[in-house]
């Protein structure tokens, strides 16, 4: 398939998306959101991938949802505002849930839109001076692709407050130290330590990691006592206990 906003690129069981709207710091048009929802749900189907990574060309990830193109393609009937939201909350419960590790690789700017997107992921390495931040408030628009939800889970209630009452940024050093990101790095480094990363997942079971992100994401949402239930009641597909036992014996 052929994308006009997105780059993709694919190699060794690793597929990695570049949002490519450089010229608007990568801001989220509705086209890049449904291109992107495609491209997922396609990785998603493809159990020979093994890690999604996603990063933005140029100066930024993403500086988030751009109204401009928004407002523009509902005004001329080509998007409906029903129809972003879903596309977003869509692409969302796709990253949460599909059998890949998925990592974002941030620097420069990641606000608003970008911000709730980047949450979705389970893994985020940031370059230590992006710049990560809420600015719901400025704007005088409600969330709804889950900010008020995952942030302060990740957070803390006071600090999500404070960044989205202020709408002020903080760095990838501070998202580092509060659990906002996984990791956070010099610039130079960025490539490289998402490269460490993938390696490490590809080394180990694909079927594993697939039924804990599943084991992690319904833990999320629910009650300790459900989750831990969760992890006695899973069993690990017939087609799968090969390839899960040798893995076993080998890590054990």
């Amino acid at each position: 398939m052929t994308y006009q906003t997105l780059l993709l690129d694919q190699s060794e069981g690793i597929t990695t998306l570049t949002l490519n709207r450089p010229e608007v710091l990568n801001a989220l048009s509705p086209q890049l959101v449904q291109e992107l929802r495609q491209a997922v749900a396609q990785v998603a189907m493809d159990r020979s991938i093994r890690v999604l990574v996603v990063r933005g060309a140029g100066r930024a990830w993403s500086a988030g949802v751009d109204l401009k193109a928004l407002q523009a393609g509902i005004q001329e009937g080509q998007f409906t505002e029903a129809g972003i939201l879903e596309d977003g909350l869509a692409l969302i419960r796709d990253l949460q849930t599909m059998p890949q590790a998925t990592i974002a690789q941030v620097h420069g700017h990641v606000y608003t839109g970008a911000l709730e997107l980047m949450m979705a992921f389970d893994l985020v390495v940031a370059a230590s001076d992006t710049r990560l931040g809420d600015t719901h408030a400025k704007w005088g628009i409600l969330p709804k692709w889950g900010m008020t939800q995952r942030l302060p889970r990740l957070v803390g209630l006071r600090k999500a407050k404070e960044m989205s009452f202020a709408a002020q940024a903080i760095t990838g050093e501070e998202a580092a130290r509060l659990g906002l990101v996984n990791r956070a790095v010099a610039s130079e480094e960025l490539e490289t330590t998402v490269a460490e990363f993938c390696t490490a997942i590809c080394a180990n079971s694909a079927q594993t990691i697939a039924a804990m992100k599943q084991l992690y994401h319904q833990g999320w949402q629910g009650t300790l006592a459900r989750g831990l239930q969760g992890e006695l009641d899973w069993e690990t597909p017939v087609s799968d206990r090969g390839d899960f036992l040798r893995d076993f014996e080998q890590h054990k």
